[in-house]
């Protein structure tokens, strides 16, 4: 290469890395013009849109959605459901969603190191379940920890069931039987400062909530909603838990989510009405419960005075992310507020997801102020 040619792509040297071209991009040819000290930065990752992210996947190595992150002995645990690729097909039901192992997270830290470990619980070690192990929670009282699991039982009917360890990452042993009572997906356990613990869980569509609109599970009931626009919508279930934390308490009543004037959110209004992803906090005397509106992919929560209820629907948390399903949860660590959340974009596939997390701040009100997944 001759010296006038050095020279020029020196000079455009800086251009062409601001705007991400690698050295392995270069042509060639002039690869030799480039000094060996040159260093190149890696181009910041963005959407199929040209978007920037907020927040960067916390682990690359598997596909870890639908977080549950608890704090344990100090340290961040989360609980996600692992996505795989079994080559199905996208359906409104869900069924390429073929997750059939869980794996644990942990960090001492937010931006720490990230640690997954071994395989927690199979669903081959589930006695009742037959596939799709589906988002998880976690809890922990006097010295054990329960992994809370939604899975199909032997007849296609998502049930939830629980599996106790004495150790936060497991391994876990199933109850031989799903909780008596139990149905649909996404359980959420919310252990309260007074010492009670409640479940809420369910999802509408593959989450199959719509088909026990009348209290038993109608297997040729709707495939997605009721499309009952004009009546309130359906309601997530809460129900308190025994206190061996294995076994429903009580009946599983509705979660009614309200509007300002406490009228029921409609089922038409897709904006604002549940359908799945339940997750409760409570923050200054206040229960939060939040969830994800599914087919129009926003974080939502509503703001109660118990945790039964009723909430008044409040706002946004979280706009959409890439990907259709979003799914969170939310944890005070050193008297600051993260959500932990998933997207698409390691894969920009649908059913195989990462889990991320950002921080989260409240107005003096304690309103949530609302967040972008990206940047731009």
């Amino acid at each position: 290469m001759r010296l006038h040619q050095k020279t020029a792509l020196f000079a455009v040297l800086p251009a062409m890395f601001a705007a991400g071209v690698t050295i392995a991009q270069i042509p060639a040819r002039h690869a030799g013009a480039i000094p060996p000290s040159t260093s190149v930065a890696k181009a910041e990752p963005r959407s199929p849109e040209g978007k920037r992210y907020l927040a960067q996947p916390l682990v690359t190595t598997i596909f870890a959605a639908d977080p549950s992150a608890h704090v344990f002995n100090g340290k961040i645990y989360v609980y996600p459901s692992h996505d795989v690729d079994a080559g199905i097909p996208d359906d409104d039901l869900g069924n390429q969603y073929a997750m059939h192992d869980y794996r644990v997270l942990s960090m001492d830290r937010p931006g720490g190191p990230v640690t997954i470990h071994p395989v927690a619980i199979d669903v081959a070690q589930i006695p009742w379940a037959s596939k799709q192990t589906w988002a998880p929670d976690a809890a922990y009282k006097n010295g054990i920890y329960y992994l809370y699991m939604p899975a199909r039982d032997k007849q296609g009917v998502f049930r939830i069931g629980v599996a106790t360890s004495k150790s936060p990452t497991g391994p876990f042993k199933a109850e031989p039987q799903p909780i008596r009572g139990s149905f649909s997906i996404d359980p959420a356990v919310f252990s309260d400062t007074t010492g009670e613990s409640y479940m809420y869980f369910g999802g509408i569509w593959g989450g199959q909530l719509q088909r026990w609109a009348t209290g038993k599970f109608d297997p040729a009931g709707s495939d997605t909603d009721l499309k009952q626009d004009d009546k309130p919508a359906l309601a997530p279930k809460v129900a308190r838990l025994s206190a061996d934390m294995k076994q429903f308490a009580e009946t599983p009543r509705d979660v009614q989510i309200v509007d300002k004037a406490g009228k029921p959110i409609l089922a038409g209004d897709h904006d604002r009405r549940f359908f799945e992803a339940s997750w409760m906090f409570k923050r200054g005397g206040k229960y939060y419960f939040t969830y994800s509106t599914g087919d129009t992919h926003f974080i939502a929560y509503a703001v109660g005075d118990t945790p039964y209820g009723p909430f008044r629907y409040t706002g946004r948390i979280l706009s959409p992310v890439q990907g259709w399903t979003t799914h969170h949860s939310i944890i005070e660590f050193k008297n600051r507020w993260w959500l932990f959340y998933h997207d698409t974009q390691l894969s920009n596939r649908n059913h195989l997801r990462s889990a991320k997390m950002t921080e989260l701040t409240f107005n003096a009100d304690g309103t949530i102020k609302p967040l972008d997944p990206f940047k731009d």
